[in-house]
Formats: C-alpha cells, structure tokens, sequence
C-alpha cells in the first residue's frame, strides 16, 4: 500500500487535470447547449456557498495502528512533531524450548542424550523495514524507474549488457552490471542488492530522495517498564485497552538502554538498497560454500542490540513462569520504547510494525547418541515480534496479538494558527494537520441545513451532471503537502454515499488529489461530491455537517477515538492519525484572492 506517494506519476495527474466538458465558457451561465430528447438545453455551472471551521485535535487513539511514525517532522508551518513508539515483546509461543530439548529434561535427563545445552546468544538484530513504493517500476522490469533507462519499457536493456532488465529479473542478475549478463558456471542467482523507491520518510522536512547526501539520524532503544494492557478493566475487560498519542512513557517509563546510536557515535544512515546477510555454509553440500552467498532483507532499519540483556531476560529464562505464556511475558519485560533524535538531519518515517522483528541467534551444546557433547554444535535463530496477526482458516483476520503505542509530542503551534482554531466562525484559512493536528468541519450551502437552496434546486429540475469543492493551498511555506484529502460524515463518521459504479469505494469520490505547478508546489485539491449533491436533490437525504481531513489512503476507511482541544470527544478516519503533514487552504471568508475562496462548484444541465 502506498501511504504517502509522491504523486509523480502521469496517470495520476491525468486523473485529476481530467476536465468534465470539452468546452467551457468563462461566464457562470451558458457552457454549451445541444438537445436532450428532442428538447434543447443548456449546460450551467452554478457556484455556492461553503462554510469551513477549524477543529483542534488533543490526542488520537494510536494503539495497534496499521502504520507508526517514528522520529522528528519538522514542519514549516507548524513546528516539530516528535513520534515515539513503545510496543511490547512477543515471543513465538508460551513456554517456548531453546535448543533440543525442554529445560526441565535439561534439568532432569532420562537419557545420555539430553545435557544441559548452554544456550549462549551470538547475536541480536533489530530490523525495521521501510515502506517501499510499489509502483515504483512502472514496467516491472524488477528495476525501479530513478534507474531505467526507459521506465516504461521491460525490454529495454539499462546496463547495455545483452540481457533486457526483464529478462535479468527472471535470471536474477544483475540489470545494472553489464558483466552480470553472460553465461557463467559460477553464476548464483540474486547475489546483488536490489535498490528500491522508499516512501514516506521525511528528511529536515522534505521528502526523502536518493539525491540527499548521506542524511543520518540516532536511534535510542530502551527496556519499557510500562505494563500495557490489552483489555480495559473499566469495562470489565470486554474492550480493547485504548491509549492515546498524548501519553508519554520516557523518561518515566524507561528502564536499561539496549541500543543507542548516539553512545556509538554511530548514526543510522537512510539507504534504499537491500540489507545484505552472509549465509551459513551447508556441509552437507560439499561442492558449494555457501558461506560467499548472501540473502537480503528490504531496505530499513537492521542495528545490534545488547546480547547480555536477552540472554538474561530470555535464554536464561527458558522453563520459568515468566515465559510460560505470552501474558506472563508480557507482565515481565514489559515491553521496548524506541526514539530517535537529530544524527545531522531530522528524520521521521513511516513503517508496519508487523513487519519489523527482533532476531536472536544462539549456539547451544549437542550430543550425540552416546552422549558426546559437541561444545556449541547446534545454532539457531530466535524471532521475536512485536505486532502478530492471527487468521482463520479461510485466510479472515480473526486478530491481532500484542499493543503498541504512538507518542507524538508537537511543538505549540505559532498564534496566527491557535487563533484561529475552535472560534465558531467561517474560516478564511482552513488548516489541516495530520496526528494529533487539526481538521475542518464544512456545511454547504448556509450554516444551518442548505435546506432553501436545495429546494430551489430541485425545483429548477436539474440534471447534476458533476459536483466539486475546489481547495486551493493557502501557503508557500510548507513542508511536504498531504497528496489528498479526505471528505466524509462528520455526524456519523461514515464514508459518503457512493455512485452505482463505485460500490467498492475504489474510485476517487471524496478524496481529492493535489494538483501542482510545473515547479511542483501545491496549487489545489478537488473534491468530487457529485454523489453526494445528487442524493440530497434526487432522495431527499440529509445535508449533514461533513468532515475534512488529510489522509494518505482512501482505503483506510476505519474510524478511531479522538479527544478534541475544547474537551469533545469523537470518531475521526483513522487514516489521518498515521501521517505528520499539513497544509493550510483557502476558506470562503477571504478579502482578497477571491478567486481562489472556497466555494462548491455544480455543473448541470438545464432542460426547457
């Protein structure tokens, strides 16, 4: 899934230059005629009334999210936003073995074969992988388009080598070493680091891009010694405990540092490409050292933490009834928060915590079936996860085990935006800031229903043939721009009503994209509610308040707890917790540029 897409390719400028008749005239009256049925008519374009207020978010809820930030975003407009992440630890199962056998045949033996087995950590990897783009190669050819040649071609051949770049996909080669192309009796497939198109990773508030050099940042990983409930006991435990990006857990909450790249000197440097990890040798394939091959992980995060502190939180705990069940584990160690601060750039970014996992590798003592011991004969690799999916056997998510919550820590914002935040009035600027930012309520038409001029309308017996609100961006001085924004029901938090042909929700009704200049600088938002216009006039529907948000999904159609600034408490689309970026847009209450004021645009055909 693409969180926040840099928008850069053509067929999504298409979608939004799109224009809805093939003429058009500069006056609001006649934009065409024709006949319909035999009857002459008239294309119109009426323009109306839009009201916009601003709206101050607290805290949001941001346990168990589909996607965390992490670092520093910092915004030109509002300030710095600082996320942390404090997450429990999951073991692989309750009272798991190490080695061969349980800790209490260790123990205990009831035959030569079993020994105490010395369990003795050689290394652990925190890996957090980063959000890739993917439609990033556009002719997946298995090379990204920053490197093709020709992007929209899979037979073009990038390194002049022979092989096309997608007839080295296939091969596993290499479609940027040209020598990688010939027959070789020696050649091993995939023993290259694939470079990937990263999303959603902000660098001094801009966008992240391979042409940045060497932009770093320090990551703090420390032991959490708050106990994160997963059910609420005020409820008596029939809800998911909620907590909220307004509580914060260090310094309080924090307990012995097991990483911290600061310490090291060490900062962690963004790269796109693949992570490479040396395989171990196969001796029972004598002909091949597999020792001189690689795998890969995809790009992100892959640091070593402390061995002594889970070899005595965990190896040295195998049989006890701190690992007996996951509950007992999670009462124990409680859990990981992990920060980060300026390495020589501030970095925030984006990431699936289901994805990211803590890796132990450990020899352990064998013996044989006369009792040999083979000091540290057998190794293996013990996953710890954080955030773990469960699915039903028709492949349904059937739940989520583990808790894991976002901090977000916002600089005060400047007063130009406070005062105008929660006023009651008719916004002449309407800001919108993703987390715990700020959003917009609209009504259309007047402040109360919309009730006359929707009456006026259906009396005119108009076909609606197309609908928008047009939002144009209010500053220059901003940091990265929301790609789109989001339109929905602010009475019932749901999606509004969707056209016949949209019953999945896959188009992009209510979800306007940003459309930019030749120099890339956000000019405007158009939102199509022709849907929702269509049904107050053709089935009587209700003109609710609606609601306004940044989002870097329309398919992230779930609500989530919020506590507004003037003490309400509401469900707003989750889909706008999960991103840092702001804009600030033009409302209808504007003196000067009165061309670009907010107002709802409707085309129609009027019949004599």
């Amino acid at each position: 899934m693409i969180f926040l897409n840099r928008l850069k390719l053509p067929a999504l400028a298409v979608i939004v230059l799109v224009t809805i008749f093939a003429s058009c005239e500069e006056d609001l009256t006649t934009v065409g005629s024709g006949v319909v049925g035999g009857e002459p008519f008239k294309n119109n374009k009426a323009v109306y009334d839009v009201f916009a207020y601003n709206k101050k978010i607290k805290a949001v809820s941001t346990n168990r999210l589909p996607i965390y930030q992490l670092g520093i975003y910092d915004d030109p407009l509002y300030g710095k936003t600082e996320a942390q992440v404090t997450t429990q630890v999951l073991l692989p199962s309750g009272n798991p073995t190490f080695g061969v056998t349980t800790q209490t045949n260790e123990d205990d033996p009831s035959s030569v074969t079993q020994i105490p087995e010395n369990e003795t950590i050689d290394s652990v990897y925190l890996y957090i992988p980063f959000l890739t783009n993917p439609t990033g190669d556009a002719d997946l050819d298995g090379l990204i388009d920053e490197l093709d040649d020709l992007p929209l071609d899979p037979n073009s051949d990038t390194d002049e080598g022979g092989l096309t770049d997608s007839q080295e996909n296939s091969r596993g080669s290499n479609p940027l070493d040209a020598s990688d192309d010939t027959d070789d009796t020696d050649f091993v497939a995939n023993q290259f680091a694939k470079t990937f198109d990263l999303d959603s990773i902000y660098v001094d508030g801009r966008l992240y891009s391979d042409n940045m050099p060497n932009p770093g940042f320090n990551l703090k990983v420390q032991r959490s010694t708050y106990f994160l409930r997963d059910l609420d006991p005020s409820v008596n435990f029939q809800e998911a405990q909620e907590y909220y990006s307004s509580q914060e857990f260090a310094p309080t909450f924090v307990d012995e540092v097991i990483y911290d790249s600061e310490v090291s000197s060490e900062p962690i440097v963004i790269s796109s490409e693949q992570i490479p990890l040396r395989k171990t040798d196969d001796e029972s394939t004598e002909d091949v050292d597999e020792s001189t091959q690689f795998s890969y992980l995809s790009p992100g995060i892959r640091v070593a933490l402390d061995k002594v502190f889970f070899q005595e939180n965990i190896l040295d705990k195998e049989g006890s009834t701190d690992l007996e069940s996951q509950a007992n584990f999670k009462e124990f160690l409680r859990g990981l928060h992990f920060s980060v601060s300026s390495g020589g750039n501030d970095v925030m970014f984006l990431f699936n915590l289901k994805l990211a996992n803590i890796t132990v590798s450990y020899s352990y003592d064998t013996a044989d079936s006369e009792g040999v011991v083979t000091a540290k004969g057998g190794q293996t690799d013990l996953v710890l996860n954080f955030l773990r999916d469960s699915f039903t056997s028709t492949g349904q998510l059937a739940s989520t085990d583990g808790n894991a919550v976002n901090t977000f820590v916002n600089e005060v914002y400047p007063p130009e935006i406070t005062d105008k935040l929660d006023t009651g009035e008719n916004a002449s600027e309407i800001y919108l800031k993703g987390g715990a930012g700020t959003f917009a309520e609209i009504k259309l038409f007047d402040e109360v229903n919309g009730l006359e001029v929707i009456n006026e309308i259906k009396s005119n017996n108009w076909i609606i043939n197309d609908a928008n609100l047009v939002f144009y961006v209010a500053d220059e001085n901003l940091g990265v721009e929301p790609p789109r924004l989001y339109l929905f029901n602010s009475e019932t938090n749901a999606i509004l009503p969707l056209s016949a042909t949209d019953a999945d929700g896959l188009s992009e009704e209510y979800g306007g994209i940003i459309e930019t200049s030749s120099d890339g600088e956000g000019v405007k938002y158009t939102v199509n509610v022709t849907t929702y216009i269509n049904n107050l006039v053709l089935n009587d529907a209700d003109n609710v308040t609606l609601g306004l948000t940044t989002t870097p999904s329309l398919f992230l159609g779930t609500v989530a707890n919020a506590m507004l600034e003037n003490g309400e408490e509401r469900e707003l689309p989750l889909a706008n917790t999960l991103s840092p970026l702001g804009t600030v847009l033009y409302g209808s209450a504007v003196d000067a540029n009165e061309d670009k004021k907010l107002q709802l645009e409707i085309f129609y055909t009027e019949t004599n």
